[in-house]
């Protein structure tokens, strides 16, 4: 078996301060949770000092870009919009002022990307399907990046029991729709990065078929986000609460990677900086770090 990563449109990317060639290199992004309720780590870096310490952290354990996130993906009472930039906000602003780090945002709220990317935000990172109207202008009329994201549901509400007749060929329907639609609307395709959505309105059957055939998502030629990390569909398939699923976590990202992922979402950096080197070493991408075994007269 041969790995043959479909061709991206536009592999050559500026992020903030960085040039990523996507067709050489995969980028590791860290999930750093501004809220009081955060589905890993249930609050831990909601205070201020917290949450910039994680990023710096991440930064120190290699990761590419940090991720900056005020309010959960699941089911809740909406937040108000000042009051999720008053989460942000801040925290950008601490990092960039300590980091050149590509930074995105995890929000779907135009006004609050617009002061995200105000602070000093590279990228934003919308979970839902682009459901404010008004999201693609701001990006577009700004430097930033946007990551597109598969979810059907309105934002914080739920949606019971989804059903696909082909869950890979409509994700990836959706995506080519929705940037389509983004690139109508003034945003350049070279700065929009796919996320299919796993867990995102899925069960654990749909996301494990999804990560299959990851490849067939992206051969839409646009770099895609993978955000596997601790993920209820590892734990619906180990058994494992989320303090346990690291491995199971690390083998996703491998899985996505070798079919053609080149952004990995994580809460453990420095592991899945690991793995994902090895894959990248694997893919024919990366030169080892050095040779020895083998290479001389004596076996060492």
């Amino acid at each position: 078996m041969s790995f043959t990563l479909p061709p991206l449109t536009s592999p050559l990317r500026r992020i903030g301060a960085h040039e990523f060639d996507f067709s050489k290199r995969v980028a590791v992004m860290a999930i750093i949770n501004r809220t009081p309720d955060s589905f890993y780590d249930g609050g831990r870096n909601f205070a201020l000092d917290a949450a910039v310490a994680a990023a710096l952290q991440a930064v120190e354990d290699g990761a590419d870009w940090v991720d900056i996130g005020g309010v959960p993906f699941a089911p809740g009472e909406p937040l108000p919009v000042e009051e999720e930039a008053e989460r942000v906000v801040p925290v950008i602003e601490a990092v960039r002022a300590a980091s050149d780090v590509v930074i995105s945002v995890d929000t779907f709220h135009a006004e609050v990307a617009r002061r995200s990317i105000a602070a000093g935000a590279d990228v934003i990172n919308d979970t839902t399907g682009l459901s404010d109207p008004d999201l693609v202008g701001i990006v577009a009329a700004s430097d930033a990046s946007l990551v597109i994201t598969h979810s059907l549901a309105k934002p914080r509400t739920q949606y019971p029991r989804p059903r696909y007749m082909d869950v890979a060929g409509e994700v990836a329907g959706f995506l080519r729709r929705k940037a389509d639609g983004a690139v109508q609307a003034g945003l350049p395709a070279r700065r929009i990065i796919i996320d299919p959505g796993p867990d995102l309105n899925k069960n654990t059957l749909h996301t494990l078929e999804l990560l299959r055939r990851l490849d067939e998502i992206a051969a839409i030629g646009l770099p895609l986000l993978a955000a596997l990390s601790n993920k209820d569909f590892i734990g619906e398939t180990l058994d494992l609460p989320k303090e346990q699923r690291l491995e199971g976590s690390l083998a996703t990202v491998v899985t996505a990677v070798l079919q053609g992922a080149r952004i990995v979402r994580v809460h453990e950096v420095a592991p899945t900086v690991t793995a994902v080197r090895m894959a990248e070493a694997v893919l024919g991408l990366r030169e080892p770090a050095y040779l020895r075994h083998n290479m001389g007269e004596a076996n060492e």
